[in-house]
């Protein structure tokens, strides 16, 4: 079952699907302009920064349509219950600083890697794009708000409580990371929205309980 869908989710999943039904279907062209490349190759641009949020895998490519999928339905799982307690100003916040965190990590791994001796080509001209990351800081914040609430996941007999799926988050992108695993998924971008979505939570939670 998932929650009724807030305004702002609401709205974030149709700017989603607008974005993913145009690139597939009209103008292909816009993988390149508004997937985001490494801050140091010649394909960067400003803006990808923010649009990389808007796109998923082509239709037909690598995870393809589940990849949006996956997406959209784990943030109407997660947001609007967080959309309506912390409000629409912070919500927004958390969702776009929790993608900008993902994609500042994935660049200073990738910086990791240059240092390292890795081959600058797939660096520079391999895209990242996906909501992966803002909705890892959404999933974040909700672990960190609503510790004991209880999950439930398909084939999964018994609930989980929400304090534990960050660490489970973290322990598992690092070792996808590192290991290599899953080639092609940007496991330290997942790590950085979860991050920020952690503190800005661990923040707005703490200033409500806080005594004057």
């Amino acid at each position: 079952m998932f929650p009724k869908l807030t305004p702002i989710t609401r709205n974030i999943i149709i700017l989603n699907v607008i974005f993913y039904l145009a690139s597939n279907f009209l103008i292909p062209q816009m993988y390149g302009m508004f997937s985001v490349y490494y801050i140091g190759s010649p394909d960067f641009r400003v803006w990808q920064i923010l649009t990389h949020m808007f796109m998923h895998a082509p239709l037909g490519s690598g995870i393809g349509l589940t990849h949006i999928l996956f997406n959209m339905l784990t943030l109407m799982s997660f947001g609007p219950v967080l959309e309506q307690v912390v409000g629409d100003r912070k919500y927004i916040m958390l969702y776009f600083l929790s993608g900008l965190g993902a994609y500042a990590l994935n660049c200073g791994w990738n910086f990791f890697e240059i240092t390292q001796g890795a081959d600058l080509g797939p660096i520079y001209y391999t895209p990242m794009l996906g909501a992966s990351g803002a909705i890892f800081g959404v999933v974040a914040a909700f672990s960190t708000l609503f510790p004991d609430n209880k999950l439930y996941f398909m084939f999964v007999p018994f609930g989980i409580k929400a304090k534990y799926l960050l660490p489970a988050i973290i322990v598992i992108s690092l070792y996808l990371g590192f290991s290599g695993s899953m080639d092609g998924v940007a496991h330290f971008a997942h790590i950085g929205g979860a991050v920020v979505g952690y503190l800005l939570a661990k923040k707005w939670r703490n200033d409500r309980f806080r005594v004057n």
